[in-house]
């Protein structure tokens, strides 16, 4: 999650209206097999950078390390976030926060009802911090 952070930062102000997301995929054995952050822009978002630099298959069995809850949908019409981390074959997504951002919330559920393990909330306090302004536009 380390480094999913490090990769959200380094993106920070870049990303237009979205928030800035880092994600990183490990193997079964916790190699480090791909990362994104979010797009110049706004888009691509980081899940589907980091799955796209991956041959097809390459991410069956392993964990996603996402910053900010993996979306439940795209307002362009394209696949989520959360979609995309099922059709790729990840068994299990690790979260530092959850989206209140109404496209984005949902996306945690979607992943479980795929019977994909999900945990929350490892490194919540430095996410909170980078995502206080996105959040704070939703209120």
């Amino acid at each position: 999650m380390n480094r999913a952070l490090e990769l959200a930062q380094f993106q920070y102000g870049r990303t237009g209206e979205n928030p800035s997301v880092g994600c990183v995929i490990v193997d079964r054995d916790g190699r480090r097999l791909s990362e994104g952050a979010t797009g110049d822009t706004g888009r691509p978002h980081a899940e589907q950078i980091a799955l796209e630099r991956l041959p097809q298959g390459a991410a069956a069995g392993g964990t996603a390390y996402v910053t900010l809850e993996p979306c439940h949908e795209r307002s362009t019409g394209e696949a989520s976030c959360s979609s995309r981390l099922i059709e790729a074959g990840i068994v299990r997504v690790v979260v530092a926060t959850k989206d209140k951002h109404p496209q984005g919330d949902g996306g945690l559920s979607r992943l479980r009802e795929a019977g994909i393990q999900v945990e929350t909330g490892l490194f919540e306090a430095e996410a909170l911090d980078l995502y206080e302004s996105f959040f704070a536009k939703l209120d």
